[in-house]
């Protein structure tokens, strides 16, 4: 998977954003099945900043831990036969799939980390694995949704060894 990372705060993690965000985002993708290799873009902001996008295209007024924006209409999650009929899904370039972009708040990572007692590493890797699966056509809208998405979230995590 390519990653086109940026870093806009100068909060610094400890980690290595753009490596686990990789190793997640391939694990994801391998977990569902994706027969493409794919590109997506991440964000490491502030809580100003993701507040700022979440206004602008969600129209809340407020900081968030993660958003995505996929580039894929799935009809279903992971259904990639939608991808057979439109080749402007793809890099033109490198022949990746474009699945989208993730913004990731950076003072959310470490409060989220905290609050929950486990590493700031596995925060960021659950957000990366969460908004993965929205970049797939995932939703959690429906308690069924939910469960389905939180399992798929283990799933990957565990099987990297990221764990509370």
């Amino acid at each position: 998977m390519t990653i086109s990372y940026e870093k806009e705060t100068e909060l610094d993690l400890g980690i290595d954003c753009e490596e686990l965000a990789r190793l997640v985002g391939d694990r994801v993708l391998e977990q569902e099945n994706c027969p493409y290799e794919a590109q997506i873009s991440l964000i490491l902001t502030d809580d100003a900043g993701i507040r700022e996008v979440n206004r602008e295209y969600r129209g809340l007024d407020r900081s968030t831990d993660v958003l995505s924006f996929p580039m894929v209409d799935f009809p279903f999650p992971a259904d990639y036969s939608v991808l057979e009929e439109d080749d402007s899904l793809f890099d033109l370039d490198s022949g990746e799939l474009l699945l989208g972009d993730i913004m990731i708040s950076a003072e959310h990572v470490t409060a989220q980390a905290e609050a929950y007692g486990h590493s700031v590493r596995r925060e960021f890797c659950f957000l990366v694995a969460h908004s993965m699966l929205h970049l797939l056509g995932y939703d959690h809208m429906s308690p069924e949704e939910a469960a389905v998405m939180e399992a798929k979230q283990e799933q990957a995590l565990q099987s990297l060894g990221i764990t509370r």
